[in-house]
């Protein structure tokens, strides 16, 4: 009976003792250190503001800037046409392309040198007895004043008209002889012709299509947004516009195996935005196209495609950066005490190298060159200054606008 009652106490007392003893000789865990979070070692670049020519691209074609038809202002037959006169011929100013037979209004000026010949005559006529009548009435001492029909002054006025007449008639008889032969009003190229020897023309017909040569036209579109970018040459009324101010123009001519450059002006725009593309139509000038064969360079075609690179206005004091830095086009990396720190950017201007930004980015920053993908802000990164020969600054390459107004 006794030892049931101490059962209960026995079995406690083994309880605690058993849980000391593991107590005392339980293991110890081994103490590790945190492991080391990675540092990731990036190219940078300090960023510095610097001047920046945008450069507008564009696109085109070639067409002449004096273009015209070639008319008869005479009617007759061909009888004679130049060597010069075909498809694609150049000409001098002056030159005589086509001649028209001249017979007819040759005749036309023996008749009117004849009509003049008589009215000479008559007016010799009525000079003389003008002058007998005034002295008849000497003769007979006639007082009071004489009638201009007595001294024949109506007679005599009446001959000099047909002099003039008859002078006037002659004249535009030598002129028709002289349009007989059809001469070039510049210094140009036929485009198309559609006459030869022996047709017979009308007065008024046109003959052929000719163009100047000494200077061709681009019509160049541009985006509203691209407007604020390039001074236009629309300077009002009698004010001048010309010579270096008008901003400079590379037309590239694609035809052949190599591109080969022409420089042009921009000279005027068009008087409204184009109501279907909602562009301005801008007119870049080139001198002499044809004055190619002294450099080497192939002629320009009339009617060929061509590319343009507008030279823009210069921004001041522009935070540039390369694309290769901009993520999803909204945002880039900065070095912040050795962190990671994730902007947003908002770019104004872009070409196929480089970004103007806007807003987002300062003098000094320390732009992230290295590609970094998804990585979160705050993370350490180990910095290591960019080889800037390895990346070119690039000014004059062609872009697009984003929003010109971001830069005002």
């Amino acid at each position: 009976m006794r030892m049931r009652k101490l059962l209960p106490l026995l079995l406690l007392a083994l309880f605690i003792g058993v849980v000391q003893l593991i107590t005392h000789f339980k293991p110890e865990a081994a103490v590790r250190d945190k492991p080391p979070v990675p540092v990731i070692t990036v190219e940078t670049e300090q960023l510095l503001p610097r001047d920046y020519r945008v450069v507008l691209n564009s696109f085109g074609r070639v067409q002449p800037r004096t273009e015209g038809e070639l008319v008869a202002q005479v009617s007759g037959q061909i009888m004679d046409i130049s060597p010069n006169f075909r498809d694609g011929g150049f000409f001098e100013a002056g030159e005589t392309l086509v001649t028209i037979d001249p017979r007819d209004y040759r005749i036309q000026v023996d008749i009117a040198a004849a009509e003049l010949a008589n009215a000479k005559v008559n007016l010799e006529e009525q000079l003389a007895l003008a002058d007998q009548a005034r002295k008849d009435r000497e003769i007979l001492n006639k007082r009071g004043l004489a009638s201009d029909y007595a001294l024949r002054k109506p007679q005599v006025a009446a001959a000099r008209s047909q002099i003039d007449a008859a002078q006037a008639k002659l004249a535009q008889a030598q002129l028709a002889v002289e349009r007989t032969r059809i001469k070039a009003p510049y210094a140009g190229r036929i485009l198309s012709r559609s006459v030869d020897r022996g047709v017979v023309v009308s007065s008024n017909q046109a003959l052929a299509r000719i163009y100047a040569t000494d200077r061709v036209e681009v019509k160049l579109p541009l985006k509203n947004s691209e407007l604020g970018y390039v001074d236009l040459p629309e300077n009002y009324r009698n004010q001048a516009v010309g010579g270096d101010s008008l901003p400079s123009v590379t037309i590239i001519n694609n035809l052949g195996p190599q591109p080969e450059q022409w420089q042009a002006r921009l000279v005027r725009t068009a008087g409204a935005i184009d109501e279907q593309s909602q562009q301005l139509y801008v007119t870049a000038q080139i001198e002499n196209p044809y004055l190619a064969d002294q450099d080497g360079r192939r002629q320009l075609k009339i009617g060929q495609y061509v590319t343009a690179q507008i030279q823009g206005r210069v921004i001041k004091d522009a935070i540039v950066i390369p694309n290769s830095a901009i993520y999803q086009g909204s945002y880039v990396y900065l070095i912040d005490q050795g962190l990671l720190q994730r902007t947003g950017i908002e770019v104004v201007w872009q070409n196929g190298e480089e970004s103007l930004i806007g807003s987002g980015l300062k003098a000094g920053d320390q732009l992230v060159l290295t590609p970094l993908g998804q990585v979160s802000s705050g993370t350490p990164v180990k910095q290591v200054a960019a080889d800037k020969t390895a990346r070119t600054p690039v000014e004059n390459l062609t872009g697009r606008s984003v929003d010109a107004s971001a830069l005002n």
